[in-house]
């Protein structure tokens, strides 16, 4: 299907952000001639200055988020119209020099003494900038001299490079090729294709994948070394030269998370791995192998159950199955449908996948490829939280602690997806569906807490060698991964050779200490639906004023208010119990 084809309610109206490309054109060409904030250099010795400076910054970053934005997202309409490529890149080279420009702020306000600083969060002028103060006189010992600073805010596009090439190995040179299905039908692979592959009912078309797909990572493993080496001495540098103790006490402190945060993961999860073994063993008896590989780790344990709905359908379960969030959360659903948020439809030329994205003072949008199967059911439900979200920080926030943290990004939107799961499994007669969706549970919960846990540990182990002096290789990151491997999934499950190659994939390595975030996320998540199912009003409230409160704190006391503490090992405790609790149910309904 062409774009042209799709109704207009099921399009995005980019409208609401520039009218048209000419508009676009006209806002690039005149805040390209304001970005210079050369006047404020030296000059940040009084309240009204450094006030000037942080309101001409704001009315900057407004501009240039907007402009980002539309160009991305008519990019992602059709990636084949180069125009809106060229748009992307022209945007993304003005938010570099804007940060070559602002690199002289942070380390001048620094080098003020704390009670000037402090006067400062107590002055109401700067009552929208109080955080912001305080995360500056706590992390002030990281920030360099101005000239250093620049150095490194210039050296931004040479030195994170690493992610870039290994998106074009990943995903422009790496020799996928073809395998042959059951009936002599060539089957081109590709990440999407792999994906759709490994769940499908067919064994020996899933081991062909397998064997298929990393027989090309394996084929460049040496260059996918070197770039993750490389990518990980970029993190130790930085470490060093501004002084953490360790690349993921600097990750860590960026999002003003205590690394006791971290650890409470790790901890959490390994003392629970022996339900993971549980499952696994399970998996293996309910699909009858001597031998469990794992290609077989995503083999459906229940067939002929999926949601085959369609959009109108699907929304409307999705409403349906959030009614505990109230009202005001159900009008905000039907908001976002009716008024152009939402980019419906899979066409020609458009971005694969799933997201929500938007900017202060305008509504969120989301891009969706909806098909009529149970997981974009759930997507529809999960892209709503991420946007609602969004619009409740921003309702409630000033712009300048709107924007809420990567690390609590995941839990509203997983929030969604567990009350709409228990929604359907309370209330379905389909005895089929049920144990789908149990199996469809511990699926998301393996995934999402447990193998991102996984890879957290692998990022943790790979990172110290490097800090240690040591050098990553080919050999050593294989071992540290396949151990772990073994530790998480345990010994009735075969730790295929290819699988130690598995690090060698994972974009988000490129993007280290990120992927934690995940585990985390649906950590809250369980926490919060299970208070909102257990206590109503009180616990919804509380997790509205969590979802209204932007970034005005750190994200791990803003969880506090939705009643949420990853300081203590409570929330990490209950999610591991969801787990064994669903896994027990789910024996239940498979053996009764």
């Amino acid at each position: 299907m062409e774009r042209k084809d799709v109704k207009t309610e099921y399009k995005w109206n980019t409208c609401d952000i520039y009218g048209n490309d000419e508009e676009w054109e006209k806002a690039y060409e005149e805040i390209s001639k304001e970005i210079d904030l050369s006047q404020y250099v030296n000059k940040l010795d009084d309240c009204k200055t450094i006030l000037d400076c942080l309101k001409k910054q704001e009315k900057i970053g407004t501009t240039l988020s907007r402009l980002y934005l539309y160009a991305h997202m008519k990019h992602d309409e059709d990636t084949r119209v180069a125009k809106y490529t060229a748009y992307q890149s022209k945007a993304y080279s003005l938010h570099i020099k804007f940060g070559s420009e602002l690199s002289f702020f942070e380390p001048e306000l620094s080098s003020k003494d704390n009670k000037f600083l402090q006067s400062l969060i107590e002055n109401p002028d700067f009552k929208d900038y109080d955080y912001y103060f305080k995360q500056l006189i706590k992390n002030k010992k990281y920030i360099l001299s101005d000239k250093e600073e620049k150095i490194i805010a210039m050296s931004e596009e040479a030195v994170t490079g690493y992610k870039e090439v290994f998106s074009m190995i990943d995903n422009a040179d790496l020799p996928l090729g073809s395998i042959e299905s059951i009936n002599g039908d060539k089957i081109a692979l590709s990440h999407g294709v792999y994906g759709v592959l490994l769940h499908s009912k067919d064994r020996v078309l899933r081991e062909r994948a397998f064997k298929k797909y990393y027989e090309a990572y394996i084929s460049l493993a040496n260059t996918i070394t070197a770039t993750y080496f490389g990518n990980v001495k970029k993190d130790v540098f930085f470490t060093k030269v501004r002084g953490y103790d360790s690349c993921l006490a600097r990750a860590l402190t960026s999002e003003d998370v205590d690394v006791c945060v971290y650890n409470n993961l790790l901890t959490a999860v390994n003392a629970s791995l022996p339900d993971m073994h549980e499952y696994i063993k399970l998996r293996k008896e309910i699909l009858g192998y001597d031998e469990l590989h794992m290609y077989d780790i995503y083999a459906p344990l229940v067939n002929d159950a999926d949601l085959n709905l369609e959009y109108e359908d699907a929304y409307q379960l999705v409403v349906d199955g959030l009614k505990p969030l109230g009202d005001e959360y159900k009008a905000l659903l039907l908001k976002g449908k009716n008024e152009g948020w939402i980019d419906v439809c899979e066409t020609i030329g458009k971005r694969s996948g799933a997201y929500s994205t938007g900017i202060y003072g305008l509504h969120p949008y989301i891009l969706l490829n909806y098909q009529k199967t149970t997981h974009d059911v759930f997507t529809i439900a999960h892209e709503m939280g991420h946007s609602i979200h969004t619009y409740f920080s921003n309702k409630n926030q000033p712009e300048q602690k709107a924007d809420y943290k990567i690390f609590v990004a995941e839990v509203a939107s997983t929030v969604n997806e567990v009350l709409l799961l228990k929604h359907v499994l309370n209330t379905t007669q389909d005895k089929n569906l049920k144990k789908y969706l149990l199996s469809y549970y511990l699926d998301t919960i393996r995934t999402t807490l447990y193998r991102q846990t996984m890879f957290a540990e692998f990022e943790y182990v790979a990172h110290s060698l490097v800090e240690k002096g040591e050098p990553l290789t080919r050999d050593n990151l294989c071992e540290e991964y396949l151990k772990l491997n073994k530790k998480y999934y345990g010994n009735d499950i075969v730790h295929d050779e290819e699988i130690s190659y598995e690090w060698s994939r994972i974009p988000h390595f490129y993007n280290s200490f990120y992927v934690y975030k995940y585990a985390t996320g649906i950590i809250s998540a369980i926490s919060i639906v299970n208070k909102i199912l257990k206590e109503g009003t009180t616990a919804r409230d509380n997790y509205f004023k969590f979802l209204s409160s932007g970034g005005s704190d750190g994200p791990v006391e803003l969880l506090k208010i939705a009643g949420v503490d990853l300081t203590n090992t409570d929330a990490f405790n209950e999610a591991m119990n969801e787990f064994k609790t669903t896994l027990e149910t789910f024996k239940k309904e498979i053996k009764g």
